[in-house]
């Protein structure tokens, strides 16, 4: 049976729900006490999911806790991450690592000296669609890949969470913190390692409003650029122009698509676990498509209205699982998929994309890291309920 490790929540907000969640899924791990910088919201959370609420650093001097969920907004990720190291606990933080290389490679450092685990969201990338896909580039089905096209484009998080101003700040806003590394960390886990990356930005309106919740219908200042338009070039030289914005209202492009010397391929969203791959092999020919809603992690189980108001109501979604997955790891004491080299490159991608687009500069990635190894059925089923 499988070891049940204790965890510890910091960050009581939105996406709180979708990790409670991930209890009916994952069988060991446990979500036990949460703490917030608003004792109120800390509180609250407890009631709902019958827990014991903290403060923050009785959390992180809780014995109990083996390891710390870090879920707060990204700026506070790399003080929380470093505090919960240096009270002997291994870590797990939404994205993105940190906001600056800098405290990223501290957090890596530190957790090699103390011999902790850090893992980081995203996870996406562990479910069906993604795997799948890397399944099939494996195959070398369509050779090598050349070119790629990647898109994330809405008119904006504020149409979806109801405190979306740190998302527009100055330093940690805009959409390459954001969406960035859901569609860096898939690009990675498909193609390898980035070396390079070139760019432009634009900021779409000054002001936005909030569309949900206690604070609907307030304005707030956009301090940040909106869109980022990029180049990225991967060590083994494939070439994709991936555009984020918060600045499109509507688009009918796909999320990610690979060009390879042997056909092509539509990549599902990246911000989900399933949807369909499409290959296509021979100019003219219909699109082959390759399911994945009978793979463990590509099965829809979101059919209703979900808490977190940016979920559509019929998805495949199984956040959680990169958590998951390192608790296994800690056990077997083996290297996570969701681990901080993997973390740190896509955030040296983040951080030399936005230095690229606002100084019109190449920047070259000074980072590198392992591609992941597939998912395989086996390892799944030993975390799966």
């Amino acid at each position: 049976m499988a070891k049940i490790f204790k965890v510890g929540l910091i960050g009581c907000g939105h996406i709180a729900e979708t990790y409670f969640r991930a209890h009916k899924y994952f069988n060991n791990f446990k979500i036990i006490k949460c703490a917030d910088i608003k004792d109120e919201a800390a509180k609250k959370c407890a009631s709902l999911y019958g827990i014991k609420s903290l403060s923050v650093n009785e959390l992180l001097n809780d014995d109990q806790i083996e390891i710390v969920l870090n879920l707060t907004i990204p700026k506070a990720h790399y003080e929380i991450a470093k505090k919960a190291l240096l009270h002997n606990k291994h870590v797990y933080s939404e994205k993105p690592m940190a906001i600056n290389l800098k405290h990223g490679k501290e957090l890596l450092k530190l957790a090699k000296k103390k011999k902790l685990y850090i893992g980081n969201a995203p996870d996406t990338f562990l479910g069906g669609g993604n795997q799948k896909s890397k399944e099939i580039l494996e195959s070398n089905s369509i050779g090598k890949i050349n070119l790629g096209n990647a898109i994330f484009a809405f008119p904006g998080i504020q149409s979806y969470h109801p405190s979306p101003e740190p998302w527009f700040a100055k330093k940690e806003g805009g959409p390459v913190i954001d969406m960035g590394p859901y569609y860096l960390t898939a690009l990675v886990n498909l193609l390898g390692p980035a070396k390079e990356v070139s760019g432009s930005i634009m900021r779409g309106v000054k002001k936005r409003t909030i569309g949900i919740g206690p604070k609907k219908g307030k304005k707030f200042k956009v301090k940040c650029p909106t869109t980022y338009l990029s180049t990225i070039v991967f060590e083994n030289n494939t070439i994709i122009r991936l555009t984020l914005s918060f600045d499109v209202i509507a688009h009918q492009r796909n999320h990610i698509e690979f060009y390879g010397n042997k056909g092509s391929m539509i990549v599902p969203d990246p911000n989900m676990f399933g949807g369909s791959v499409y290959v296509c092999k021979k100019l003219g020919e219909l699109w082959k498509e390759h399911k994945t809603n009978k793979m463990p992690l590509g099965k829809i189980n979101i059919r209703g209205k979900s808490l977190r108001a940016n979920e559509s109501p019929i998805n495949a979604n199984y956040r959680g699982v990169g958590l998951s997955e390192m608790a296994y790891c800690i056990e077997k004491k083996r290297k996570h998929r969701c681990n901080g080299e993997l973390s740190l490159h896509v955030l040296d991608i983040i951080q030399s994309t936005m230095k690229a687009s606002i100084t019109g500069k190449k920047q070259e990635i000074k980072t590198t890291c392992q591609i992941p190894k597939k998912f395989n059925l086996k390892e799944i089923k030993k975390i799966m309920r």
